[in-house]
């Protein structure tokens, strides 16, 4: 359920490039705490940029980013794991020759408590009974969707505080989207703070909570997800003409 705390994850005034050229120009947004944050945007507009920044993988030249009261800045891609931020990339990234419980049983590699390590286990099945039936699966034998369902199985039992998804959409059929978008809302229904990167933006809008929209690495609107959809503006640029939702 949404919540009225503090917000998970504040970025202020980012700004952040490779080499020369800065592709975040002053970016800031909120992401609240229990809630789905969805960004949508061209591309080009920095909507990658922004989760590499996050997570610690590409440092920013200004702005902060804060998560729960704490800043993320400075600190390395690990500190930042260990602080509770989690991403599932774009690209699938189970070790393939793998089991699919050897890959949960990696997702909680810094957890030394190995009765912790069962019960999250247990509790990650509980969630994804589909995940447990394919246990004893190589990674690698698993379609994309079904991969995708093991990454996000993988990414709880480090028991986040916020989940970071990269175009989890890509490349799968509208079925099986469908199928990884109702996990996500399953995931966020059981507590998870997602901020989510979609290219399908009239899908991640409606899923989302809140919806962020890039362009030129700057933010061009923010608000509900339903606020953002039937902007009339936004939904001639970029979702084929505005959103008419019931």
């Amino acid at each position: 359920m949404p919540s009225d705390s503090e917000p998970a994850l504040v970025l202020d005034g980012i700004v952040a490039g490779y080499g020369g050229g800065d592709v975040l120009r002053g970016v800031s947004f909120e992401v609240p705490q229990g809630e789905i944050t969805c960004v949508v945007g061209p591309n080009g507009a920095g909507k990658s940029t922004v989760m590499k920044v996050i997570s610690g993988l590409l440092r920013p030249r200004q702005g902060s980013v804060t998560l729960a009261g704490k800043k993320l800045n400075g600190r390395s891609a690990r500190q930042i794991l260990k602080a509770g931020v989690v991403q599932v990339p774009q690209q699938h990234s189970l070790f393939k020759d793998m089991t699919v419980a050897e890959n949960l049983d990696l997702g909680a590699y810094t957890v030394r408590d190995r009765a912790a390590v069962r019960q999250r286990t247990d509790r990650v099945y509980e969630m994804f009974p589909q995940v447990k039936e394919w246990a004893g699966q190589k990674a690698g034998a698993l379609s994309g969707g079904q991969q995708r369902l093991a990454e996000f199985a993988r990414a709880l039992m480090l028991e986040p505080e916020l989940i970071l998804l990269d175009e989890p959409s890509m490349g799968l059929s509208p079925i099986v989207l469908k199928s990884v978008f109702d996990a996500v809302k399953r995931m966020n229904a059981d507590g998870a703070t997602i901020l989510l990167v979609e290219q399908n933006a009239r899908a991640g809008l409606k899923l989302a909570h809140r919806g962020v929209v890039l362009e030129n690495g700057t933010v061009r609107l923010a608000g509900t997800g339903r606020e953002v959809l039937e902007h009339p503006e936004i939904g001639e640029l970029y979702l084929g003409g505005a959103a008419k939702t019931a």
